[in-house]
């Protein structure tokens, strides 16, 4: 494990944070809510930037539609920050039965992403900042019907690494908390992907990509996505093609009795011979239509439309 995961401040704040994370997850929620307050109505916490995204990404709706898609964005995001830590203490065998039995996400489809698994040699997921992107090392426990067939020694996820030594180590230990015990070892910085999936390309292999960054250096394919040009992250889709991917679209819904739902989006069962362009363009179209039913189900926060550099 790298030396910044193993940080002196790395595993004192993420001790303070797993012993507060053993707290209910009624208290979470709750706290969630306050932390909201704090964020928008205290801090301001990049208020403008979320408005801006809304106002150009719902260009039909009045300003007091934003207002209060705004509001309970904020209330989620609150909630994703407390549900994160309470996520945290979730390891071992008793970490992964607390998590099973909260239902705080349940895949609604497991057994077809069992059958986008099992037919191909490798799975890449695709999945955007909406629901709880920090609970997605849960996913074996998230199926009450048929078991995932994910192996948690054959997973990867994808992550930018971090600027502060100190969070990056928590990160890595929370990000992954219920599965650390059981050989994972999938929790890959962007930058050595590549590397990663051509030295296992001939293992059966899952991989979840966050797909809806800016790219580090404003390199990559031009669409429209939420009406507005938009700059998209393609090493996925030309991963998917070239060692031929089943590949499926993570459908991250929030539940308004609290919770989330995850359902699995075929979109292409052998992506060998596609245009990754148009498979991109197809995840954010799924993506779109989920935004307009849920529009405060996503990180608004983060700066997604820049100028290209």
């Amino acid at each position: 494990m790298n030396k910044e995961r193993t940080s002196l401040g790395a595993r004192l704040v993420g001790g303070l944070l797993h012993l507060q994370g053993r707290l209910p997850l009624a208290f979470h929620r709750w706290w969630g809510r306050r932390i909201a307050w704090l964020v928008r109505d205290v801090f301001h916490y990049r208020r403008e930037v979320v408005m801006a995204n809304l106002a150009r990404s719902f260009p039909t709706k009045s300003y007091e539609e934003l207002q209060a898609i705004s509001k309970r964005f904020y209330l989620h995001f609150g909630t994703v920050l407390t549900e994160m830590i309470w996520f945290g203490a979730c390891r071992g065998p008793k970490g992964r039965a607390r998590l099973h039995n909260s239902h705080i996400v349940e895949f609604s489809n497991p057994e077809e992403l069992n059958r986008l698994y099992n037919g191909a040699k490798q799975l890449m997921i695709l999945q955007a900042h909406t629901g709880n992107w920090e609970l997605v090392g849960g996913y074996k426990e998230y199926s009450y019907g048929a078991p995932l067939a994910l192996d948690p020694t054959a997973m990867a996820v994808t992550y930018r690494r971090l600027s502060s030594q100190t969070w990056e180590g928590v990160m890595a230990q929370n990000r992954p908390a219920p599965v650390l015990d059981l050989g994972f070892e999938g929790y890959v910085e962007t930058r050595d992907i590549l590397r990663f999936m051509l030295e296992r390309r001939e293992q059966k292999f899952a991989y979840t990509f966050i797909t809806d960054q800016y790219p580090f250096d404003g390199v990559g394919a031009d669409i429209t996505f939420m009406h507005q040009p938009t700059i998209t992250l393609m090493a996925a889709a030309k991963m998917a093609v070239k060692l031929d991917m089943a590949l499926a679209y993570l459908r991250y819904e929030c539940r308004e009795e609290g919770g989330y739902r995850m359902t699995c989006v075929p979109i292409a069962e052998h992506a060998g011979g596609k245009d990754p362009l148009a498979l991109m363009q197809q995840y954010y179209k799924l993506l779109e239509e989920d935004l307009e039913k849920q529009p405060w189900n996503y990180l608004w926060t983060h700066k997604r439309w820049k100028v290209k550099k």
